[in-house]
């Protein structure tokens, strides 16, 4: 039972690292001044006791965080980029989303406060600053940001219903919930139609709600009949029951017990929880004409519901009664409930997701032309001015240090051929 949203995170970029020197009058030998980029910012994903849904999902699909700035003159770096926080409710699965469908579980947010980096900012690139040494005295390298993740991911709620839709078979459990929700179960008129527990979300103005059809309920039930005892496990979960009851049957108040009884020999906590009761089929004539005498024989019981409500899951007429007495009920009981403790953020670990960075440091085209992937020599490449001949010969000297010039000579390079690196390609001598 899952409530999911595909959704594109995109992380900032890092800023560039800048070329400069510091030419200034009291200070004739200020020498290298670039900064570095600012880093670009995180998406990252915040577990929120307070939602219970994936349903603003479905309107926001992208999450963008801000990009780094570039690095300034006198050793100015530039300004980090803001991170992006995105509010999910706590049991939220992430998945890795390619060629639609989930590839890999990378995080499962199940406490309030949790976060989780779901993509990563690009690291901010070094200004010439970082390039001076004691043979190098004027560096014309910088390096340019690093690129954000770019991810498409699935959220998955495991969804523990706020309300459960309790009954006997055919009652009109899964007729009332497709006509509140979007959800679509099977629908018959024969018992057992409903074979596993269907949820759906309950949406009114801002406001929303996860109700669940558990499938009918039988005497017997809390000790497996039916698979009773598997149903009532979601029914435990909820924390709001709506008792459905068909008005068209005999002894509409020896249907009300039994179900009551099975809920309460299953779990003695269970008759503790908030009940609304709904006599339905109100659009047949034996049950319109027999509503006073139907909510008399209902005074003698010794239910566990606080309100009645008659309604007709074909006709509509009663469901919004209905539906606003859900919402009041749940709200009352989130109210009773203790507020979530405040947990120091810092005693939380962020989860962060592996990332399998590739370990090449030249790659082959099909036309055969070796191109550098190395991602600092990369990084150099875009951030710097290749133009320039001193510049290039700096550049040839940092391959050397990283050993991509021995890689590049393993691979069969010889003077002449045509190298690649990012937007750029150049003859080697």
């Amino acid at each position: 039972m899952l409530d999911s949203a595909v959704i594109e995170v995109r992380a900032g970029n890092g800023g560039h690292g800048l070329v400069a020197f510091i030419r200034e009058a009291l200070l004739p030998r200020g020498g290298p001044g670039g900064g570095d980029g600012g880093h670009g910012g995180d998406v990252v994903l915040v577990a929120d006791s307070a939602i219970n849904t994936l349903t603003k999902f479905h309107w926001q699909r992208h999450f963008i965080a801000k990009n780094g700035t570039k690095g300034d003159g006198h050793h100015r770096n530039g300004a980090k980029g803001e991170t992006m926080e995105v509010s999910v409710p706590v049991g939220t699965e992430v998945w890795v989303w390619e060629d639609s469908e989930d590839k890999e579980l990378i995080g499962d947010l199940s406490q309030h406060g949790q976060r989780m980096i779901v993509a990563e900012g690009g690291r901010g690139g070094w200004g010439n600053a970082h390039f001076v040494s004691a043979t190098h005295q004027e560096p014309l390298l910088a390096e340019a940001g690093g690129i954000g993740e770019i991810r498409r991911v699935r959220l998955n709620l495991k969804l523990l219903a706020d309300v459960g839709l309790i009954g006997m078979p055919n009652a009109g459990k899964s007729s009332i919930l497709t006509a509140i929700s979007a959800a679509r179960p099977k629908v018959a008129d024969y018992p057992f139609t409903t074979l596993e527990p269907v949820l759906g979300v309950v949406e009114q103005g801002p406001q929303a709600f996860v109700a669940v059809d558990i499938p009918g309920l039988i005497e017997g039930a809390h000790t497996g009949t039916g698979l009773g005892d598997e149903f009532l496990k979601h029914v435990q979960r909820t924390r709001v029951l709506v008792h459905v009851v068909d008005g068209s049957e005999d002894d509409v108040v020896g249907r009300i017990k039994a179900i009551n009884d099975e809920i309460t020999q299953f779990d003695p906590e269970l008759a503790k929880k908030p009940q609304i009761l709904a006599i339905n089929k109100l659009d047949l004539d034996e049950v319109s004409v027999l509503i006073d005498e139907i909510k008399e024989s209902l005074s003698t019981l010794d239910g566990l519901h606080s309100e009645t409500f008659f309604v007709s899951a074909a006709t509509y007429d009663g469901l919004d009664e209905l539906k606003a007495a859900m919402f009041n009920l749940l709200r009352s009981s989130y109210d009773k409930e203790p507020k979530p403790e405040v947990v120091d953020v810092e005693d939380i670990p962020v989860l962060r997701p592996t990332v399998r960075k590739s370990t090449d440091v030249i790659i082959r085209e099909e036309t055969g032309q070796l191109r550098i992937v190395h991602p600092k020599a990369v990084r150099l490449a875009r951030g710097s001015n290749l133009e320039l001949h001193e510049a290039r010969l700096q550049f040839h000297r940092r391959l050397d240090q990283l050993k991509i010039t021995k890689a590049l000579r393993d691979a069969g390079l010889e003077d002449g051929d045509t190298v690649l690196i990012g937007d750029w390609e150049f003859d080697w001598d």
